[in-house]
């Protein structure tokens, strides 16, 4: 999988939790942020 089909697929499942779990943001846009940020370096 490439970073253009990761990318929006991370974005869903992270907003679905953050409507979800409001007090979970925090961790869920810590690990979106590491997640981009390891796949950008990979590439």
């Amino acid at each position: 999988m490439t970073m253009v089909t990761l990318q929006p697929i991370v974005a869903l499942l992270a907003g679905s939790l953050i409507l979800l779990i409001p007090r979970m943001l925090n961790y869920i846009v810590a690990v979106y942020l590491i997640i981009v940020g390891i796949l950008g370096l990979i590439q």
